[in-house]
């Protein structure tokens, strides 16, 4: 019987590993990969990667500069060493994620992304390969639109929540974007107190309304739905462009032969319920304003990057020891 993740790929979905646990990516033959500085925290903790670590300390030692400059040298290239190892065992592209502080200021996202960019060209990876995670904050979304159209950099708009958000990725012509489906469900299982299954999913209906929006209206920006907290809600979205899964939901689908039917269909969306477009392009204030009246969105936005950040952090301080010692 063909398995439950075999039939989700004949859906038209690309499958992608949410995971820096390269060790565990192979098994699932993804053609793309995901990480973020949680997903990293968790795997270099794990005793097999502390080579990883070594070189990515080696690196920021001959750096040079101050403790704090070399603590920052070798985050990057802890990052790209990440990268690397899960580029040696998918075919596709692997997102790496820019600081989470500097969400708020698009100047330095951009020369991160250019530093991370030339890390990778460094140990031998084109940047076709890459795309660099960038926060869907209106300072992140102009960072990579202007990446994108000046420099060839292909980006990830992450921790997308609300529909404004995903309109103004759209028009930044952005490579992806990654709306957060199971944080959309947290937040309404929170707030109302209530249940939801598979296609009354509050993160799939977002995720279904962005696509079939994308569809009508021409965007090529890839809709890559992420973080899942159970198969229903991926199932719910089988024929969506790409999906960027756990390895635990992938084992779980792996170890499934439960139907997948194609829920998703780009030309059947184009024809489907005329969406009105709407525009926030160089509109800094309709957008914010956007943000702000969607309550769910802005506070897992922000809740997000605080997170992202705290663990990034984490692992900063796991380096400056490896630095002092």
């Amino acid at each position: 019987m063909t398995t439950s993740l075999d039939q989700l790929k004949q859906t038209g979905t690309v499958v992608v590993s949410d995971s820096g646990d390269f060790e565990s990516i192979d098994v699932y033959k993804p053609q793309d990969a995901t990480t973020n500085p949680s997903l990293i925290l968790a795997a270099a903790n794990k005793p097999g990667y502390s080579r990883l670590i070594d070189a990515a300390v080696a690196f920021g030692k001959k750096k040079g500069g101050s403790l704090e400059d070399q603590v920052n040298a070798a985050m990057d290239r802890l990052l790209v060493e990440f990268g690397k190892e899960i580029l040696a065992i998918i075919p596709g592209r692997v997102s790496t994620e820019v600081d989470a502080r500097l969400s708020f200021d698009k100047e330095a996202t951009k020369a991160k992304a250019k530093e991370l960019i030339a890390l990778y060209e460094s140990v031998g990876i084109k940047k076709e390969r890459i795309l660099i995670k960038i926060a869907s904050t209106w300072e992140g979304i102009q960072a990579a639109r202007e990446l994108e159209r000046d420099d060839g950099i292909h980006c990830n708009l992450t921790l997308l929540f609300g529909f404004g958000q995903a309109v103004a990725c759209a028009e930044a012509g952005v490579t992806l974007i990654s709306p957060f489906v199971g944080r959309i469900l947290d937040w309404y299982k929170k707030s109302t107190g209530k249940t939801y299954e598979g296609d009354e999913d509050p993160g799939v209906i977002s995720v279904k309304k962005i696509f079939n929006y994308y569809k009508q209206h021409g965007y090529k920006t890839i809709v890559m739905g992420a973080s899942f907290r159970n198969v229903g809600e991926i199932k719910a979205l089988a024929g969506v462009d790409f999906l960027t899964i756990a390895p635990s939901l992938l084992e779980e689908l792996k170890k499934s032969t439960d139907p997948v039917p194609k829920k998703l269909n780009a030309s059947a969306a184009a024809q489907g319920q005329p969406i009105p477009k709407v525009s926030f392009i160089d509109n800094e204030p309709e957008f914010r304003w956007e943000l702000l009246q969607d309550q769910m969105a802005f506070d897992k936005l922000h809740e997000g990057i605080k997170k992202f950040a705290e663990d990034g952090e984490t692992l900063k301080n796991l380096l400056k020891q490896k630095l002092s010692a």
